[in-house]
Protein backbone atom coordinates (compact mmCIF):
# COMPACT_ATOMS: atom_id res chain seq x y z
CA UNK A 1 0.00 0.00 0.00
CA UNK A 2 2.74 2.50 0.87
CA UNK A 3 5.40 2.53 -1.81
CA UNK A 4 8.80 4.15 -1.76
CA UNK A 5 8.91 7.87 -2.35
CA UNK A 6 9.29 8.44 -6.11
CA UNK A 7 11.76 11.26 -5.41
CA UNK A 8 13.95 8.80 -3.51
CA UNK A 9 13.69 6.01 -6.08
CA UNK A 10 16.78 4.68 -7.83
CA UNK A 11 17.49 6.42 -11.09
CA UNK A 12 18.06 4.48 -14.28
CA UNK A 13 21.77 5.33 -14.22
CA UNK A 14 22.28 4.02 -10.70
CA UNK A 15 22.01 0.38 -11.68
CA UNK A 16 25.00 -1.10 -9.91
CA UNK A 17 24.10 -2.79 -6.65
CA UNK A 18 26.87 -1.09 -4.67
CA UNK A 19 25.81 2.42 -5.73
CA UNK A 20 22.29 2.22 -4.34
CA UNK A 21 22.10 2.80 -0.57
CA UNK A 22 19.16 1.28 1.25
CA UNK A 23 16.49 3.43 2.81
CA UNK A 24 17.04 4.43 6.42
CA UNK A 25 14.20 6.95 6.90
CA UNK A 26 10.75 5.71 7.82
CA UNK A 27 8.07 6.51 5.27
CA UNK A 28 4.93 7.97 6.94
CA UNK A 29 2.75 6.08 4.47
CA UNK A 30 4.20 2.85 5.82
CA UNK A 31 3.01 3.57 9.36
CA UNK A 32 -0.37 4.83 8.15
CA UNK A 33 -1.31 1.77 6.10
CA UNK A 34 0.21 -0.72 8.51
CA UNK A 35 -1.76 0.90 11.31
CA UNK A 36 -4.98 0.48 9.34
CA UNK A 37 -4.05 -3.15 8.67
CA UNK A 38 -3.68 -3.76 12.41
CA UNK A 39 -7.25 -2.65 13.06
CA UNK A 40 -8.51 -4.81 10.19
CA UNK A 41 -6.61 -7.83 11.52
CA UNK A 42 -8.34 -7.47 14.90
CA UNK A 43 -11.74 -7.30 13.20
CA UNK A 44 -10.99 -10.28 10.96
CA UNK A 45 -9.87 -12.54 13.83
CA UNK A 46 -12.74 -11.79 16.20
CA UNK A 47 -15.24 -14.69 15.96
CA UNK A 48 -18.77 -13.67 15.01
CA UNK A 49 -17.81 -10.07 14.28
CA UNK A 50 -20.25 -8.40 11.87
CA UNK A 51 -17.58 -5.83 11.02
CA UNK A 52 -15.84 -8.53 8.95
CA UNK A 53 -18.56 -8.11 6.32
CA UNK A 54 -16.96 -4.83 5.28
CA UNK A 55 -13.23 -5.43 5.44
CA UNK A 56 -11.25 -5.35 2.13
CA UNK A 57 -11.08 -9.15 1.95
CA UNK A 58 -14.81 -9.27 1.20
CA UNK A 59 -14.43 -7.19 -1.96
CA UNK A 60 -11.46 -8.77 -3.70
CA UNK A 61 -8.88 -11.52 -3.76
CA UNK A 62 -6.28 -9.86 -1.50
CA UNK A 63 -6.82 -8.74 2.10
CA UNK A 64 -5.09 -7.24 5.13
CA UNK A 65 -2.53 -10.05 5.13
CA UNK A 66 -1.01 -8.65 1.94
CA UNK A 67 -0.88 -5.18 3.50
CA UNK A 68 0.82 -6.56 6.60
CA UNK A 69 3.41 -8.61 4.68
CA UNK A 70 4.09 -5.92 2.08
CA UNK A 71 4.57 -3.23 4.73
CA UNK A 72 6.72 -5.63 6.75
CA UNK A 73 8.97 -5.92 3.72
CA UNK A 74 9.19 -2.13 3.53
CA UNK A 75 9.90 -1.86 7.26
CA UNK A 76 12.55 -4.58 7.00
CA UNK A 77 14.36 -2.61 4.31
CA UNK A 78 14.61 0.29 6.75
CA UNK A 79 15.37 -1.77 9.85
CA UNK A 80 17.95 -4.12 8.36
CA UNK A 81 19.15 -2.41 5.19
CA UNK A 82 21.49 -0.06 7.04
CA UNK A 83 23.14 -2.95 8.87
CA UNK A 84 23.92 -4.75 5.60
CA UNK A 85 25.01 -1.51 3.93
CA UNK A 86 27.37 -0.23 6.62
CA UNK A 87 28.30 -3.25 8.76
CA UNK A 88 28.53 -6.01 6.19
CA UNK A 89 26.73 -9.25 5.45
CA UNK A 90 27.75 -11.03 8.66
CA UNK A 91 26.46 -8.41 11.09
CA UNK A 92 23.47 -7.73 8.84
CA UNK A 93 22.55 -11.40 9.01
CA UNK A 94 23.05 -11.34 12.75
CA UNK A 95 20.64 -8.40 12.97
CA UNK A 96 18.05 -10.39 11.04
CA UNK A 97 18.68 -13.44 13.22
CA UNK A 98 18.05 -11.39 16.36
CA UNK A 99 14.71 -10.23 14.96
CA UNK A 100 13.76 -13.83 14.14
CA UNK A 101 14.63 -14.72 17.74
CA UNK A 102 12.30 -11.99 19.02
CA UNK A 103 9.44 -13.02 16.73
CA UNK A 104 9.94 -16.69 17.64
CA UNK A 105 9.42 -16.09 21.34
CA UNK A 106 6.54 -13.75 20.62
CA UNK A 107 4.94 -16.62 18.69
CA UNK A 108 5.53 -19.12 21.52
CA UNK A 109 4.25 -16.68 24.13
CA UNK A 110 1.15 -15.91 22.08
CA UNK A 111 0.33 -19.61 21.74
CA UNK A 112 0.58 -20.33 25.45
CA UNK A 113 -1.31 -17.17 26.38
CA UNK A 114 -4.19 -18.01 24.04
CA UNK A 115 -4.23 -21.74 24.90
CA UNK A 116 -4.27 -20.99 28.64
CA UNK A 117 -7.05 -18.44 28.20
CA UNK A 118 -9.13 -20.97 26.25
CA UNK A 119 -8.79 -23.40 29.18
CA UNK A 120 -9.86 -20.68 31.61
CA UNK A 121 -12.87 -19.73 29.47
CA UNK A 122 -13.96 -23.36 29.27
CA UNK A 123 -13.79 -23.50 33.05
CA UNK A 124 -15.74 -20.28 33.56
CA UNK A 125 -18.42 -21.18 31.01
CA UNK A 126 -18.63 -25.00 31.13
CA UNK A 127 -22.05 -25.07 29.46
CA UNK A 128 -21.17 -22.65 26.70
CA UNK A 129 -18.94 -22.79 23.65
CA UNK A 130 -15.95 -25.13 23.74
CA UNK A 131 -13.18 -22.59 23.17
CA UNK A 132 -10.41 -25.18 23.04
CA UNK A 133 -12.19 -26.99 20.25
CA UNK A 134 -12.97 -23.69 18.49
CA UNK A 135 -9.26 -23.22 17.84
CA UNK A 136 -8.70 -26.94 17.21
CA UNK A 137 -6.34 -27.17 20.18
CA UNK A 138 -7.73 -30.52 21.35
CA UNK A 139 -4.83 -32.43 19.69
CA UNK A 140 -2.32 -30.32 21.62
CA UNK A 141 -3.86 -31.13 25.01
CA UNK A 142 -4.48 -34.77 24.04
CA UNK A 143 -0.82 -35.39 23.19
CA UNK A 144 0.99 -32.50 24.82
CA UNK A 145 4.40 -34.14 25.00
CA UNK A 146 4.77 -34.71 21.26
CA UNK A 147 3.05 -31.49 20.22
CA UNK A 148 5.08 -29.39 22.65
CA UNK A 149 8.18 -30.49 20.77
CA UNK A 150 6.39 -29.72 17.52
CA UNK A 151 5.41 -26.28 18.79
CA UNK A 152 8.98 -25.36 19.70
CA UNK A 153 10.37 -26.70 16.42
CA UNK A 154 7.59 -25.08 14.36
CA UNK A 155 6.43 -28.47 13.06
CA UNK A 156 3.16 -28.00 14.94
CA UNK A 157 1.56 -24.78 13.69
CA UNK A 158 -2.21 -24.50 14.29
CA UNK A 159 -4.01 -22.34 11.76
CA UNK A 160 -4.66 -19.43 14.10
CA UNK A 161 -0.93 -19.18 14.88
CA UNK A 162 0.46 -19.38 11.36
CA UNK A 163 1.34 -15.79 10.40
CA UNK A 164 4.41 -15.30 12.59
CA UNK A 165 6.09 -18.59 11.52
CA UNK A 166 5.61 -17.50 7.90
CA UNK A 167 7.14 -14.12 8.74
CA UNK A 168 10.16 -15.76 10.42
CA UNK A 169 10.79 -18.00 7.41
CA UNK A 170 10.68 -15.01 5.06
CA UNK A 171 13.07 -13.05 7.28
CA UNK A 172 15.49 -15.97 7.05
CA UNK A 173 15.45 -15.61 3.25
CA UNK A 174 16.35 -11.92 3.40
CA UNK A 175 20.17 -12.21 3.66
CA UNK A 176 20.20 -14.53 0.65
CA UNK A 177 18.14 -12.11 -1.44
CA UNK A 178 20.33 -9.14 -0.43
CA UNK A 179 23.55 -10.99 -1.30
CA UNK A 180 22.11 -12.12 -4.64
CA UNK A 181 21.12 -8.53 -5.37
CA UNK A 182 24.69 -7.41 -4.73
CA UNK A 183 25.91 -9.92 -7.31
CA UNK A 184 23.19 -9.07 -9.86
CA UNK A 185 19.64 -7.84 -9.58
CA UNK A 186 18.49 -10.52 -12.01
CA UNK A 187 19.70 -13.24 -9.62
CA UNK A 188 17.55 -11.85 -6.82
CA UNK A 189 14.51 -11.65 -9.09
CA UNK A 190 15.06 -15.21 -10.33
CA UNK A 191 15.44 -16.50 -6.76
CA UNK A 192 12.23 -14.86 -5.56
CA UNK A 193 10.32 -16.03 -8.64
CA UNK A 194 11.63 -19.59 -8.27
CA UNK A 195 10.64 -19.75 -4.60
CA UNK A 196 7.15 -18.53 -5.46
CA UNK A 197 6.83 -21.19 -8.15
CA UNK A 198 7.92 -23.87 -5.66
CA UNK A 199 4.93 -22.93 -3.50
CA UNK A 200 2.39 -23.41 -6.31
CA UNK A 201 1.77 -27.09 -5.72
CA UNK A 202 -1.36 -27.36 -7.85
CA UNK A 203 0.22 -25.59 -10.80
CA UNK A 204 3.28 -27.85 -10.58
CA UNK A 205 0.98 -30.84 -10.30
CA UNK A 206 -0.71 -29.92 -13.57
CA UNK A 207 2.73 -29.72 -15.15
CA UNK A 208 3.73 -33.09 -13.73
CA UNK A 209 6.30 -31.46 -11.43
CA UNK A 210 4.51 -31.87 -8.10
CA UNK A 211 7.71 -33.28 -6.55
CA UNK A 212 9.23 -29.77 -6.80
CA UNK A 213 6.56 -28.12 -4.64
CA UNK A 214 7.51 -27.39 -1.05
CA UNK A 215 6.04 -26.23 2.24
CA UNK A 216 6.66 -26.96 5.91
CA UNK A 217 4.73 -29.59 7.95
CA UNK A 218 2.05 -28.11 10.22
CA UNK A 219 1.32 -31.09 12.49
CA UNK A 220 3.06 -34.39 13.30
CA UNK A 221 0.00 -36.63 12.81
CA UNK A 222 -0.98 -35.64 9.26
CA UNK A 223 0.37 -34.35 5.97
CA UNK A 224 -1.10 -30.87 6.50
CA UNK A 225 1.35 -28.05 5.79
CA UNK A 226 1.59 -24.43 6.96
CA UNK A 227 -1.47 -22.50 5.86
CA UNK A 228 0.69 -19.52 4.87
CA UNK A 229 3.35 -21.00 2.62
CA UNK A 230 6.35 -18.67 3.13
CA UNK A 231 7.79 -19.60 -0.26
CA UNK A 232 4.69 -18.10 -1.88
CA UNK A 233 4.19 -15.13 0.43
CA UNK A 234 7.79 -13.96 0.18
CA UNK A 235 6.87 -12.54 -3.24
CA UNK A 236 4.80 -9.69 -1.79
CA UNK A 237 7.29 -9.21 1.08
CA UNK A 238 10.26 -8.71 -1.23
CA UNK A 239 8.19 -6.49 -3.51
CA UNK A 240 7.80 -4.07 -0.59
CA UNK A 241 11.44 -4.61 0.35
CA UNK A 242 12.62 -3.78 -3.17
CA UNK A 243 10.56 -0.59 -3.38
CA UNK A 244 11.75 0.73 -0.02
CA UNK A 245 15.36 -0.31 -0.76
CA UNK A 246 15.13 1.58 -4.05
CA UNK A 247 16.13 -1.50 -5.99
CA UNK A 248 13.26 -0.68 -8.32
CA UNK A 249 11.83 2.79 -8.97
CA UNK A 250 8.41 3.83 -7.76
CA UNK A 251 5.77 3.53 -10.48
CA UNK A 252 4.97 6.70 -12.43
CA UNK A 253 1.73 8.51 -11.72
CA UNK A 254 -0.17 8.06 -14.97
CA UNK A 255 -3.88 8.41 -15.57
CA UNK A 256 -4.05 5.30 -17.73
CA UNK A 257 -2.27 3.23 -15.08
CA UNK A 258 -4.67 4.51 -12.44
CA UNK A 259 -7.66 3.63 -14.65
CA UNK A 260 -6.30 0.11 -15.27
CA UNK A 261 -5.79 -0.41 -11.52
CA UNK A 262 -9.33 0.78 -10.76
CA UNK A 263 -10.78 -1.52 -13.43
CA UNK A 264 -8.91 -4.52 -11.99
CA UNK A 265 -10.23 -3.76 -8.49
CA UNK A 266 -13.79 -3.29 -9.76
CA UNK A 267 -13.59 -6.50 -11.81
CA UNK A 268 -12.79 -8.38 -8.59
CA UNK A 269 -16.02 -7.40 -6.87
CA UNK A 270 -18.37 -9.75 -8.77
CA UNK A 271 -15.97 -12.61 -7.97
CA UNK A 272 -15.55 -11.63 -4.31
CA UNK A 273 -17.38 -13.00 -1.28
CA UNK A 274 -19.58 -9.93 -1.05
CA UNK A 275 -20.24 -9.94 -4.77
CA UNK A 276 -21.39 -13.55 -4.74
CA UNK A 277 -23.18 -13.79 -1.40
CA UNK A 278 -24.53 -10.31 -0.77
CA UNK A 279 -25.00 -8.73 -4.18
CA UNK A 280 -25.82 -11.88 -6.10
CA UNK A 281 -23.40 -11.20 -8.96
CA UNK A 282 -23.23 -14.18 -11.25
CA UNK A 283 -26.48 -15.66 -9.98
CA UNK A 284 -28.64 -17.30 -12.63
CA UNK A 285 -32.27 -18.04 -11.90
CA UNK A 286 -32.80 -21.79 -11.50
CA UNK A 287 -29.15 -22.32 -12.38
CA UNK A 288 -25.63 -22.29 -10.92
CA UNK A 289 -23.86 -19.13 -9.81
CA UNK A 290 -21.18 -18.67 -12.44
CA UNK A 291 -19.04 -16.43 -10.22
CA UNK A 292 -18.92 -19.01 -7.43
CA UNK A 293 -18.15 -21.72 -9.95
CA UNK A 294 -15.38 -19.55 -11.42
CA UNK A 295 -13.74 -19.32 -7.99
CA UNK A 296 -13.90 -23.09 -7.64
CA UNK A 297 -12.50 -23.77 -11.10
CA UNK A 298 -9.72 -21.16 -10.76
CA UNK A 299 -8.80 -21.54 -7.10
CA UNK A 300 -5.16 -22.23 -7.97
CA UNK A 301 -4.84 -18.60 -9.11
CA UNK A 302 -6.47 -17.06 -6.02
CA UNK A 303 -5.39 -19.47 -3.28
CA UNK A 304 -4.47 -17.70 -0.07
CA UNK A 305 -2.28 -20.48 1.28
CA UNK A 306 0.19 -20.46 -1.61
CA UNK A 307 -0.40 -16.81 -2.57
CA UNK A 308 -2.03 -17.20 -5.97
CA UNK A 309 -0.90 -14.80 -8.66
CA UNK A 310 -4.29 -13.06 -9.00
CA UNK A 311 -4.08 -12.05 -5.34
CA UNK A 312 -0.78 -10.38 -6.20
CA UNK A 313 -2.29 -8.55 -9.18
CA UNK A 314 -5.26 -7.38 -7.10
CA UNK A 315 -3.05 -6.18 -4.27
CA UNK A 316 -0.67 -4.29 -6.56
CA UNK A 317 -3.66 -2.57 -8.13
CA UNK A 318 -4.95 -1.52 -4.71
CA UNK A 319 -1.46 -0.42 -3.71
CA UNK A 320 -1.09 1.73 -6.81
CA UNK A 321 -4.48 3.37 -6.25
CA UNK A 322 -3.53 4.17 -2.65
CA UNK A 323 -0.08 5.37 -3.74
CA UNK A 324 -1.63 7.86 -6.16
CA UNK A 325 -4.40 9.01 -3.84
CA UNK A 326 -2.19 9.79 -0.83
CA UNK A 327 0.14 11.91 -2.94
CA UNK A 328 3.94 12.34 -2.82
CA UNK A 329 5.28 11.40 0.61
CA UNK A 330 1.68 10.99 1.76
CA UNK A 331 1.05 14.72 1.44
CA UNK A 332 -2.72 14.28 1.07
CA UNK A 333 -3.06 12.41 4.34
CA UNK A 334 -0.73 14.61 6.37
CA UNK A 335 -2.54 17.09 8.64
CA UNK A 336 -2.78 20.70 7.61
CA UNK A 337 -1.80 23.62 9.83
CA UNK A 338 -5.36 24.89 9.93
CA UNK A 339 -6.85 25.55 13.35
CA UNK A 340 -10.28 24.15 12.49
CA UNK A 341 -11.88 21.40 14.53
CA UNK A 342 -11.77 18.95 11.62
CA UNK A 343 -8.06 19.56 10.99
CA UNK A 344 -7.24 19.17 14.68
CA UNK A 345 -9.31 15.99 14.90
CA UNK A 346 -7.59 14.49 11.87
CA UNK A 347 -4.17 15.27 13.36
CA UNK A 348 -5.11 13.27 16.45
CA UNK A 349 -6.57 10.38 14.45
CA UNK A 350 -3.57 10.23 12.13
CA UNK A 351 -1.13 10.26 15.04
CA UNK A 352 -2.98 7.33 16.61
CA UNK A 353 -3.07 5.29 13.40
CA UNK A 354 0.63 5.86 12.79
CA UNK A 355 1.54 4.96 16.37
CA UNK A 356 -0.30 1.66 15.95
CA UNK A 357 1.58 1.08 12.70
CA UNK A 358 4.94 1.84 14.31
CA UNK A 359 4.43 -0.78 17.03
CA UNK A 360 3.10 -3.47 14.73
CA UNK A 361 4.59 -6.56 16.42
CA UNK A 362 3.31 -5.67 19.89
CA UNK A 363 -0.05 -4.62 18.45
CA UNK A 364 -0.32 -7.76 16.33
CA UNK A 365 0.36 -10.04 19.30
CA UNK A 366 -2.14 -8.07 21.36
CA UNK A 367 -4.80 -8.20 18.65
CA UNK A 368 -4.51 -11.97 18.16
CA UNK A 369 -4.96 -12.51 21.89
CA UNK A 370 -7.62 -9.86 22.29
CA UNK A 371 -9.69 -11.18 19.37
CA UNK A 372 -10.46 -14.39 21.28
CA UNK A 373 -11.62 -12.41 24.32
CA UNK A 374 -13.81 -10.18 22.17
CA UNK A 375 -15.36 -13.27 20.58
CA UNK A 376 -16.06 -14.74 24.01
CA UNK A 377 -17.61 -11.42 25.01
CA UNK A 378 -20.04 -11.65 22.10
CA UNK A 379 -20.98 -15.15 23.24
CA UNK A 380 -21.97 -13.82 26.66
CA UNK A 381 -23.63 -10.48 25.90
CA UNK A 382 -25.08 -11.26 22.48
CA UNK A 383 -24.68 -9.61 19.11
CA UNK A 384 -26.74 -6.50 18.62
CA UNK A 385 -25.80 -3.35 16.77
CA UNK A 386 -24.96 -1.66 20.07
CA UNK A 387 -22.87 -4.50 21.54
CA UNK A 388 -21.10 -4.97 18.20
CA UNK A 389 -20.11 -1.31 18.13
CA UNK A 390 -19.08 -1.17 21.80
CA UNK A 391 -17.00 -4.36 21.72
CA UNK A 392 -15.16 -3.34 18.56
CA UNK A 393 -14.47 0.17 19.85
CA UNK A 394 -13.21 -1.32 23.11
CA UNK A 395 -10.88 -3.57 21.13
CA UNK A 396 -9.59 -0.59 19.13
CA UNK A 397 -8.97 1.36 22.34
CA UNK A 398 -6.97 -1.52 23.82
CA UNK A 399 -4.85 -1.82 20.67
CA UNK A 400 -4.11 1.90 20.82
CA UNK A 401 -3.13 1.57 24.48
CA UNK A 402 -0.80 -1.32 23.59
CA UNK A 403 0.84 0.77 20.85
CA UNK A 404 1.46 3.74 23.11
CA UNK A 405 2.60 1.48 25.94
CA UNK A 406 5.08 -0.33 23.68
CA UNK A 407 6.33 3.01 22.37
CA UNK A 408 6.82 4.28 25.93
CA UNK A 409 8.84 1.23 26.95
CA UNK A 410 10.97 1.41 23.78
CA UNK A 411 11.80 5.03 24.54
CA UNK A 412 13.49 3.80 27.76
CA UNK A 413 12.34 6.75 29.87
CA UNK A 414 14.30 5.47 32.88
CA UNK A 415 17.51 6.44 31.05
CA UNK A 416 16.47 10.06 30.66
CA UNK A 417 17.48 12.74 33.13
CA UNK A 418 14.80 13.77 35.59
Amino acid sequence: MSLADPHMAMSASASTPQSTPMATVRDPRLDFFRGIAMFIILIAHTPGNWFTLWIPARFGFSDATEIFVFCSGMASAIAFGKAFEHRGALLGTARVGFRIWQVYWAHIGLFFAVATTMVVLNGIFPDGRNYINQLNLVPFFRDTQENLIGLLTLTYVPNYFDILPMYMAILAMMPVVILLKRAHFGLAIAFVALLWLMAQGRILELAGLEHLSFNFPAEPWSSRTWFFNPFGWQLVFFTGFAFMSRWIPAPPVKLWLFVVAVLIVLANIPLSNVGIREFGFGAVEDGPNWARQWRIDNRIWITKSDFGILRYVHFLSLAYIAYVLVGPKGSRIMPSNAASFLAASWRVILAIIMKVGQQSLAVFIGSMYLARLLGATFDQIGKTHMTMLLVNLTGFAILIAIAYGAGWFKSQPWKKKA
